[in-house]
Formats: C-alpha cells, sequence, structure tokens
C-alpha cells in the first residue's frame, strides 16, 4: 500500500510469519545461570532446602570448627570408622549446596573425612547419594559444582566398586557435565589461576570423567559416551 511505513516500534505478524523489531535481539537461554529452588532466591534456598545447616546448628552433627594457624579443619568427637554411613554420608552430601561458611567448608570436608575412613561402608550408601549430587549439580552456582565435582573424583575412588555402581545413574549426573564440559568460567590470566586452584569447570568436568571411566567397568564407556558425546576415551590416549 502507498504510503505505508514499517518502523521499528513494533514487531510485525502475518502470512509471512513474525518479523522482530529492527536492533532488538533474543532473549538470553540462560543455560549457565545459577537456577533458583522452589521459587526463592538462590543463596536462601540453597542454604535452607539441604536442612545441613538446620542439623549443624542443632547440635546433630558430632563435630566441630577446630581454627588453627593452618586454617581450619573439623574437630570429630567420635571415631569416624563408628558412625552410621547410612545415616550421615547422605546428610553431608546434602550440604554440598551450601554456599556460605563455615557449613559450605563443613559439608566439603566432612564428606572427604568420611569418604577417607568409610572403606565398605560407602558403596551400599551410594544409591541414596544420587539425589544430593543431582541437586548440587542443578543448582548452576559455579562454585558448588566444582566442589561436587572433586567430591565426585574422591567418591569413585574411595572404595572399590563405587565407580562401577555409579554407572547406572550416569542419566541422571552427567547431563550437567555436558553443559558445561567446555566452560571456562574465567578469562585471560584468570584461566590460568583458576587452573592452579582446580577450580577451572571445564578442565574438572573432563577430570571426572576420565576417573568414572576408569573406576566405572567396561561399560562405563559407552555410557559416558551416549550423555557427553563430546567425551573420547581416556584409554585410547594411553
Amino acid at each position: 500500500m502507498e504510503g505505508l511505513h514499517v518502523t521499528n516500534a513494533a514487531p510485525i505478524s502475518g502470512a509471512g510469519g513474525y518479523f522482530a523489531p529492527r536492533g532488538s535481539q533474543p532473549p538470553k537461554a540462560g543455560a549457565f545461570a545459577p537456577r533458583k529452588t522452589g521459587g526463592k532466591q538462590e543463596i536462601a534456598a540453597v542454604s535452607s532446602s539441604s536442612g545441613f545447616r538446620k542439623l549443624y546448628d542443632r547440635g546433630d552433627f558430632p563435630m566441630a570448627v577446630n581454627h588453627d594457624a593452618k586454617g581450619n579443619k573439623i574437630n570429630w568427637k567420635v571415631d569416624i570408622e563408628k558412625l552410621d554411613y547410612h545415616h550421615y554420608l547422605p546428610l553431608f552430601f546434602s550440604g554440598l549446596c551450601e554456599t556460605e561458611e563455615p557449613y559450605a567448608f563443613l559439608a566439603r570436608q566432612g564428606i572427604h573425612d568420611l569418604l577417607d575412613k568409610g572403606g565398605n561402608k560407602i558403596l551400599p550408601v551410594v544409591p541414596q547419594l544420587i539425589i544430593p549430587i543431582k541437586k548440587a549439580l542443578n543448582t548452576r552456582n559455579a562454585h558448588v559444582i566444582t566442589t561436587t565435582l572433586k567430591v565426585l573424583q574422591h567418591l569413585v575412588e574411595s572404595a572399590d566398586m563405587v565407580g562401577e555402581a555409579l554407572v547406572p545413574y550416569y542419566r541422571q549426573i552427567l547431563p550437567i557435565f555436558n553443559l558445561f564440559k567446555n566452560k571456562n568460567v574465567n578469562l585471560g590470566d584468570g584461566i590460568y589461576y583458576s587452573q592452579q586452584k582446580r577450580e577451572n569447570i571445564g578442565d574438572l568436568i573432563q577430570e571426572t570423567l576420565e576417573k568414572f571411566e576408569l573406576t566405572g567397568g567396561e561399560d562405563a564407556f559407552i555410557n559416558i559416551k551416549y550423555m557427553v558425546p563430546t567425551y573420547e576415551s581416556v584409554l585410547s590416549r594411553v
């Protein structure tokens, strides 16, 4: 029609499809953004949803933080070997979502202490650990993910058959691996610094997948490859 001018003030919808305003950009998908849980802001949800903080504040854990010149460490009030792993190990794993101190430190260090001393008590508890592992990874919080990846590496090497026991659960825990596998969370000098501290998500994911393959038995690689198509067998590079 003569005299008709299309401006960038409004989109045009018609037989030819939808035309966005000139100069506009599609919204960001937000795939890497930290997630909200239960409709609350991330920090509040992460801190409260695990229950770890409430249990610690109530004195349900037989431990306390010991401050010394070398840094913080956990002072256990009982022999770790005597703890009920079916009860305590899942509770500590639920604390992986914690982002505030001292709760994040207590959960992280508590897990490593339990894995160091657990021996044959660890394998039967693996199915109870999957939900808190998945929940921690799905926060998409960079610090929570790197902490969880280090814990997973320790877990599969903590006792015989644990790596194989995780294989059936790859479909629940590896989607976030695939999403973040090629993501460097820092730029420039920050990448080098994060590598020195083992906080680069992409590198940690690669390390973790390699440990999964090496400890997961004959079915590990094909199941990893199904969930993370770009992963190449570490055994083929040996």
